[in-house]
């Protein structure tokens, strides 16, 4: 570990966290007046708006404002406006679209640097020693890494070469450690705070979730999980992986291929995209492993006609519970049982146990209702239904589990995809057969 890691978890642990930051209050100063300094002009403006009474009427001309601040404060806040993006629950629908279109892409950090990593972290004195051949800068860039192409010296495989970026352990530590003493101090004022949401939670959820992205053994390891899973299934590529050349900082892969499926003009994107809701469905309700990262950039179109799909460092479980709720849900919406979903959403997490589901069934009522007119289920726009739904959420109790905000992020995507070359295209009509499927030859009881 680097010096500068030193004393830091590699998992969440936010009471270890706190101990090292206490005792580096300079560190912790000086990103406080960088976040402070980057941050204030968009704050102004808010305030600003706020004392004319006109917070609502300049509420996506302020969204687009934060994204690009969000974007100026590095990887920790780029992933929290992407989680926030999918929770109608604390924002408002008008934000999330805005917060939808964060991009992760950065400019690259110096290869010498990225060199200097992977000859570290493989205990080599030179790059070659492992890679024959490796180009001298990055082909691709996000917040927490870049990737270079290589060949295997030991195989001469072609692989993909993922090198963390510098210090991300350190400098996400700190706005982790920042953000969650933030929201103990917003946990004190309820008049900030409505009671569906608690921040410190909801922090801890996120990071969980971000320090996974952050070990790239964690990631080969659900690589390695979803390729024998997805066997099966002989039109999907999931890129091998390889565990000897992979450490918490240096990922190894194959080297896929590959144009991206939102930009392909190709005559089968429809069936790829068919063929990755099935794929999708397949881990939610079949093997509970969930590829919880499916933005158009982790989607491809192989040269002989296949999807790839990658990066694995962002999985979700999916409980058995989970499972047979959400089939439930879809029966229950199907024949227009209303009464039963609202408590189909107190089994899956949605509201809390206890709460008087009553007023929210009538508008659950004309949402389904508008969503299954003309023609029914295979009428529904999932990006359409969701946007519906978010006004719902963002005015009842509703908070919206971790999982399933995931689950939401990824079929949207998908259809979004498949929309842009079918207008037509209705995301129930390809999952309809495998749920059907499921209901006939499923062996549990329930």
């Amino acid at each position: 570990m680097r010096a500068g890691e030193r004393g830091l978890p590699t998992t969440y642990e936010p009471e270890t966290l706190a101990a090292y930051f206490g005792e580096r209050p300079g560190a912790v100063a000086r990103r406080l007046f960088q976040v402070f300094g980057t941050s204030f002009g968009y704050l102004s403006a808010v305030a600003w708006d706020a004392a004319r009474g006109k917070l609502e009427e300049s509420e996506v001309r302020r969204a687009a404002a934060l994204r690009n601040t969000i974007v100026s404060l590095g990887p920790f806040f780029i992933k929290l406006g992407q989680a926030l993006s999918i929770r109608p629950d604390i924002l408002s629908p008008r934000a999330m679209v805005e917060l939808q279109q964060l991009c992760d892409k950065v400019p690259s950090f110096p290869s010498d640097l990225a060199f200097a990593t992977i000859c570290e972290e493989l205990g080599v004195d030179e790059v070659s020693d492992v890679f024959s051949e490796i180009t001298p800068e990055p082909v691709a860039a996000a917040s927490l890494g870049q990737v270079y192409r290589a060949t295997l010296k030991d195989s001469g495989d072609i692989v993909a070469v993922k090198v963390q970026r510098p210090f991300v352990l350190e400098t996400v530590s700190l706005d982790l450690h920042l953000a969650r003493e933030l929201g103990k101090l917003v946990r004190k004022l309820p008049d900030f705070v409505t009671e569906r949401i608690d921040v410190v939670d909801l922090i801890d959820e996120f990071a969980c979730r971000f320090y996974g992205e952050l070990d790239y053994v964690v990631e080969c390891e659900n690589g390695i999980r979803v390729r024998e899973e997805m066997k099966n299934l002989p039109r999907v590529l999931i890129p091998k992986n390889y565990p000897r050349w992979t450490t918490r900082r240096v990922h190894v892969a194959e080297w896929v291929e590959g144009e991206k499926l939102s930009q392909s003009t190709a005559d089968d994107v429809a069936d790829l995209v068919n063929l990755g809701v099935v794929t999708y469905l397949t881990q939610l309700l079949d093997s509970g492993f969930f590829h919880a990262d499916p933005h158009p950039g982790n989607m491809l179109r192989a040269p002989d006609g296949r999807l790839v799909i990658l990066d694995f460092g962002l999985m979700t479980e999916i409980t058995d519970d989970q499972k047979y709720g959400m089939i439930e849900a879809i029966a229950h919406l199907i024949h227009r049982d209303y009464d039963r979903i609202g408590d189909d959403f107190v089994q899956l997490g949605f509201i809390p146990p206890g709460t008087d589901v009553k007023p929210i069934v009538p508008a659950l009522a004309r949402v389904f209702d508008a969503a299954l007119a003309g023609g029914g289920a295979k009428g529904i726009n999932f990006n359409d239904l969701s946007a519906d739904l978010a006004e719902i959420t963002f005015s009842f109790p509703f908070r919206i589990p971790p999982y399933f905000a995931l689950v939401i992020r990824a079929i949207g995507v998908l259809e979004g995809i498949a929309l842009v070359g079918n207008p037509g295209f209705a995301i129930v009509d390809e999952a309809y057969p495998y749920i059907s499927r499921r209901l006939l030859t499923d062996q549990s009881p329930r």
